[in-house]
């Protein structure tokens, strides 16, 4: 019977049973994706990561790793804790100050930090893809899906998606009470999806619970919520950067997770030349929470 070593992570925290959760399989010689998926589903986390062995990889890519990542309903081009959390695996495995990844969106490197707390969890931060900027949402449109008046939705920064990877439709509401209380009706937010460039919502609050925190945000999809969101944080800090939330090279401190007791820590920064949003970077920790073989 064949076994399938992996490790699980818990990303964007630097304490055990917050942050966001991983499952990354580090020898998935011989899977396919057919397999890849329905482990996945058997994890039921909000993603499952797959290392392809050096023997199963192109000619040329040697070093880096290539690697697949599903959730449970299906296989992504790119998404921020997995890269983050698989990149911090490989890094436990074969050291080195940066990990490079190659993900069906293309490579992505994370570079790692010699650890200052006192747990010495892994720091690091993944370059993701310049942004692409899409389309501008009308707020009542968007408001009605969310129950919410018009006024919910802030008035002063527009709901936009964005994209270095995986495109979100970035909603800025009005007060964290309004964030906190969210409640989304999926088939209607499914349907105006359908119609749009964006893949999910992110939602964010410039209201936050810990002061030192730019936003608060939460991603509720069809997996049920999301705990830390890396892919939505790096479209955030472009947006944030393009309206003046952010400063150009300025790194500022995401929250998110609190609602369901995963409380996350995502780092972003990104540059500005001339009018292109560029270097869009996002990082945190990783912690190791079990080991164990997968049978079947």
């Amino acid at each position: 019977m064949p076994r399938f070593p992996f490790v699980q992570v818990d990303v964007f925290t630097s304490r055990p049973f917050e942050g966001n959760q991983l499952a990354v399989f580090t020898d998935a010689a011989g899977l396919t994706a057919d397999q890849m998926q329905a482990i996945a589903r058997e994890m039921n986390f909000s993603e499952t990561t797959f290392v392809i062995p050096a023997a199963d990889r192109a000619p040329g890519s040697a070093e880096e790793h290539r690697v697949r990542i599903f959730t449970v309903a299906e296989e992504l081009p790119f998404a921020g804790h997995p890269t983050l959390g698989t990149a911090a695996v490989l890094h436990g495995i074969s050291g080195g100050n940066v990990i490079w990844l190659d993900l069906k969106a293309g490579k992505i490197p994370v570079q790692f930090e010699p650890p200052t707390n006192g747990n010495g969890t892994a720091f690091g931060e993944m370059r993701q893809p310049d942004p692409e900027f899409g389309s501008i949402h009308s707020r009542n449109d968007v408001a009605r899906i969310l129950g919410l008046s018009p006024e919910g939705i802030r008035g002063d920064l527009p709901i936009q998606t964005v994209s270095t990877g995986l495109p979100f439709v970035i909603v800025p509401l009005s007060t964290l009470r309004l964030i906190q209380g969210l409640h989304i009706d999926f088939v209607q937010a499914a349907a105006y999806l359908e119609r749009t460039d964006g893949k999910f919502f992110y939602f964010v609050s410039r209201e936050t619970v810990d002061p030192q925190a730019r936003l608060h945000a939460r991603m509720i999809f069809y997996n049920g919520e999301d705990p830390a969101t890396g892919s939505a944080a790096g479209d955030c800090i472009a947006w944030m950067v393009a309206h003046g939330v952010a400063r150009p090279g300025e790194r500022v401190l995401i929250e998110q997770g609190l609602e369901m007791r995963r409380p996350s820590q995502i780092f972003v920064r990104g540059d500005k030349e001339g009018d292109r949003i560029v270097n869009i970077r996002v990082g945190g920790h990783t912690i190791e929470v079990a080991r164990g073989e997968l049978n079947f």
